[in-house]
């Protein structure tokens, strides 16, 4: 189960109060205080884990008093790092989600992270090589860099292994395009005369997670999301998102092997554990809750295909805020630096579930030595081979929730696919209107 907001909140802050005490204030200026906004977007512990982190930085860096601040979902913390930006009293840091950073960098909300990679005596190009080349694409805007990867995921197809050899499959070898998904769903399912009493497979469907399915099984499908070269497209209305949207409101509707409605992540990952769903799409940064709480043996594979391997960056880069003093801006790029080193990046990948965005993360011998204990945690790094960029637009959020609305009227049954498609794209051309009347669209 997702901890409470308050739980997460008086975790994460009893962490940070440990490593303030450890070292008290100095005689004279004392440490540079700053605060890390973050976000829990998963199941798990992460809270207290940043609790953690944050305590050891502290305890290392007296120099830096660094204090981990909740903030909700990934949504949510857009909201309060904006409103924070807003009043005047900006955030030093920020674990933003990573498609969020075009938007802000539009509204001139982040800081430009060029001058400070600069004076460390390096490159963009060898800053930027520490990390895996997918997630490129969701931390340079205009060939600067606005964002450090920190905790990022690709969707994963989740198997309950016993419930597989069960119905006479073979979880060694998953399903790897939809008509094979589909039918492997067929014989998970149960039912006990009209009520099923275990699904095939559940995706989830709420604001936010909806949106990266959807881009999931679009790009797997042939298709894209978005124009990721300008801020102001969307591709809702074609052919490629036709398809994900009717093959999944298929899996509902026509071959009844998965739950009705719009599902959040967390009911998905709920009934994935309890044995109600044998095999679910979530991300991995679910695969520690996974790991620590199903009682049945399972496998992690590739999300399947329809045209093409290819899925989706997901998680979120640490970011620095304008409008911050220069001392402020200094500590919060040490702490940036700190949590994005081969060893931190590889703690917290164990911890989380997340994986390591530094590729030297997996040199390292903890990693190496969880890696060999821990197989199913090399899925989501081998997927990023056909991993592309998140979905970044101008005004990201609600041009997402264009779509997502759309998309849980017909898994409610109370749309079709195609008149949700055309009516999404509809809205969204309006949301990203003023967009394109200052760029594409303004003339000479």
């Amino acid at each position: 189960m997702l901890l409470s907001r308050r739980l997460m909140l008086g975790l994460a802050i009893a962490g940070t109060m440990a490593g303030a005490l450890a070292f008290p204030a100095l005689a004279g200026e004392g440490p540079t205080e700053i605060d890390l906004f973050f976000p829990v977007p998963v199941d798990g512990k992460l809270a207290r884990d940043m609790g953690t982190l944050i305590k050891e930085f502290n305890e290392t860096h007296p120099e830096v008093k660094a204090t981990a601040v909740y903030t909700g979902s990934y949504d949510d913390t857009l909201i309060k790092t904006r409103a924070a930006i807003k009043a005047g009293k900006p955030p030093s840091a920020v674990i933003m989600s990573a498609n969020f950073l075009l938007d802000m960098q539009i509204e001139n909300e982040l800081t430009n992270l060029d001058s400070l990679i600069a004076a460390d005596g390096t490159t963009k190009e060898k800053f930027l090589g520490q990390f895996f080349p997918a997630l490129q694409g969701n931390a340079v805007i205009n060939r600067s860099v606005y964002g450090v990867p920190f905790h990022n995921s690709t969707p994963l197809l989740y198997i309950n292994a016993d419930k597989a050899k069960e119905a006479g499959l073979d979880p060694t070898k998953p399903p790897q395009t939809w008509a094979e998904l589909t039918d492997w769903a067929k014989k998970l399912t149960k039912r006990e005369g009209d009520k099923v009493t275990q699904w095939g497979i559940a995706i989830p469907c709420a604001y936010d997670y909806c949106g990266w399915m959807m881009e999931t099984l679009t790009m797997s499908n042939g298709g894209r999301y978005y124009n990721e070269e300008f801020g102001g497209e969307v591709y809702y209305d074609t052919p490629s998102m036709l398809g994900a949207l009717s093959w999944w409101n298929d899996l509902i509707a026509k071959h009844k092997v998965h739950p009705p409605g719009a599902t959040p992540g967390p009911a998905v990952s709920t009934s994935f554990i309890s044995g109600n769903a044998a095999m679910m799409m979530l991300s991995t940064g679910s695969l520690t809750y996974v790991r620590d709480n199903a009682k049945f043996n399972y496998k992690v594979a590739f999300i399947p295909r329809n045209v093409r391997n290819a899925v989706p960056i997901g998680g979120a880069s640490l970011i620095i805020p304008a409008g911050l003093e220069a001392d402020k801006q200094k500590a919060a790029w040490t702490l940036i630096k700190w949590m994005t080193s081969p060893e931190k990046s590889a703690w917290w990948s164990r911890a989380t579930g997340y994986f390591a965005p530094n590729m030297a993360a997996y040199k390292t011998p903890d990693m190496v030595d969880f890696l060999n204990k821990n197989p199913d945690a090399k899925t989501a790094v081998e997927q990023l081979d056909v991993a592309k960029p998140w979905f970044a637009t101008y005004k990201t959020v609600p041009v997402r929730k264009n779509l997502e609305d759309e998309v849980m009227l017909v898994l409610n049954g109370k749309k079709q696919p195609k008149d949700a498609l055309t009516a999404a794209q509809k809205a969204a051309d309006e949301t990203l209107k003023p967009y394109n009347a200052e760029t594409s669209l303004k003339l000479p």
